[in-house]
């Protein structure tokens, strides 16, 4: 989960970070009393998880209450790539800024390991300082036992020259802000820019944190971040069920056991709808290694529930769960879903190979529902997912 740059703030803050004060909003007129409490200027803040609001026009600065307001008027709804603004943070203004630094702590998935990154030439040219001069930024591994201490830190800001008279002041954000990553669970913590101003303090101007969804069950109260009015509501849903399943921009509704399974099959589908109608995966949807008839129901609930779903192609191989207690699921699954009122109009085109394939078949041709179709291949049954889908565009 992607946090806003307000709740990564407030997490620097509870770990003692140093940062400016602020609140967010989500009208214009509310930025006038929080700009007068914060002494009469303020920096207005658009809030998108994405990178580059400063040169899009998201980050302003405010002389007074009134041009507050007009900022955040001028702020809000805006799009800032492909995201629109519907809450901007007041913050209080930085005091003069002497340099801007860049760190970070990300897992690095590719080495198994952890990883700091820092550079002294921090703000919003860093991309292009690490693509252009790589010198500049420095990458120093972290050992998942020994963490950050002040000697790994004071290592990690050897590394990336930090001037002598903050070193020990940046040293002391980087402990804090692995308090912050380990604690929290996270996958990201990035302070960019972390800024010395005229007093010689280093404050953390802006911030980003991800944290690991795997680990929220440590962390009820992670549940208060999530973005609910952004979320799709078909993926809320699934969700609330435990299903892993996120929302695609196609016809043909996708169910699998096991994400590799699932991934290849929405690629041979998008390889067959090539030729009906460019027709596409409207879905990924796993539903692991327990195809009961309860989550078999939930799944296709989620699915028959998207309006854009023209047909639904469910795909299993049966491994530890035998394909015969997967079609007893999908026969249960469609009376079920009839019993709770809901209407199953859409065509299922059903594969299953591997263990009990024989009785799964069997069992599913005894049944003899009108609308499930059973196809041998998984590339066949692509195929005829993607006919069926397209001939009900």
């Amino acid at each position: 989960m992607d946090l806003f740059e307000y709740q990564a703030r407030d997490l620097f803050a509870k770990h003692g970070v140093p940062v400016l004060a602020g609140e967010v909003i989500d009208t214009p007129e509310a930025a006038r009393e929080i700009t007068e409490r914060l002494g009469g200027k303020s920096v207005v803040k658009a809030q998108v998880k994405v990178g580059g609001r400063g040169k899009a026009g998201g980050v302003k600065l405010a002389a007074s209450p009134d041009e507050a307001v007009a900022r955040a008027t001028d702020i809000l709804g805006m799009d800032i790539k492909g995201h629109t603004v519907h809450k901007v943070m007041i913050a209080e203004t930085a005091p003069e800024i002497v340099e801007e630094y860049y760190v970070s702590f990300l897992l690095d998935r590719a080495n198994r390991t952890f990883l700091s990154i820092a550079s002294v030439e921090g703000g919003m040219e860093i991309e292009e300082v690490a693509a252009t001069r790589p010198e500049a930024v420095a990458k120093i591994p972290v050992d998942a036992i020994d963490g950050v201490d002040k000697a790994k830190a004071q290592e990690i800001v050897a590394a990336a020259k930090f001037p002598a008279e903050v070193a020990d002041k940046v040293a002391d954000v980087l402990v804090k802000l692995w308090e912050v990553f380990v604690e929290e669970d996270a996958l990201l913590v990035e302070v960019n820019p972390l800024a010395k101003v005229a007093s010689g303090d280093v404050i953390a101007l802006d911030g980003k944190v991800s944290l690991d969804d795997n680990a929220e069950f440590r962390h009820p109260e992670f549940e208060a971040l999530h973005d609910k009015a952004a979320a799709n509501p078909l993926e809320a849903a699934a969700k609330e069920k435990n299903l892993n399943y996120v929302k695609l921009d196609g016809e043909v509704g996708i169910i699998g056991n096991g994400a590799g399974l699932v991934m290849s099959t929405l690629d041979v589908v998008a390889y067959a709808g090539e030729k009906h109608k460019g027709v596409k995966p409207a879905n990924f949807l796993d539903i692991g290694g327990g195809a009961s008839a309860e989550v078999m129901a939930n799944g296709l609930e989620i699915i028959l529930g998207d309006p854009d779903v023209k047909s639904v192609f469910v795909n299993v191989f049966g491994g530890i769960t035998a394909c015969d207690a997967v079609a007893n699921g999908i026969v249960q699954a469609l009376e079920l879903l009839k019993s709770k009122g809901e209407e199953v109009d859409k065509p299922l085109v059903v594969r299953l190979d591997g263990n009990n394939a024989e009785l799964g078949r069997k069992i599913l041709t005894d049944a003899n529902h009108p609308l499930v179709q059973q196809v041998d291949t998984m590339d066949g049954a692509a195929d005829k997912a993607a006919e069926l889908a397209a001939a009900a565009k």
